[in-house]
């Protein structure tokens, strides 16, 4: 039997619109839900979105929606 082992990458992304503690569980929760998403750890005080994914099943634009879908705005981050 073969399977094949899905290679997760880590994607961050800086949210905007950032104004009490309670945003990071909203954001967590709808980028938690897109399908090939393993983890999402948001940082309140740098506004920084990790999220550990396989690319193949949700690209970034499919993050940044996600992220969209719960109010706030998102882009890609270089670090």
């Amino acid at each position: 039997m073969t399977t094949t082992a899905s290679i997760l990458t880590t994607t961050i992304l800086r949210a905007e619109g950032f104004s009490c503690p309670s945003c990071v569980a909203k954001i967590e929760k709808s980028v938690g839900h897109v399908p090939g998403v393993a983890a999402v750890k948001v940082y309140f005080s740098s506004a920084r979105i990790e999220v550990r994914h396989d690319p193949a099943v949700a690209d970034v634009p499919q993050l940044v929606a996600a992220v969209a879908k719960a109010g706030y705005a998102a882009r890609p981050a270089a670090f």
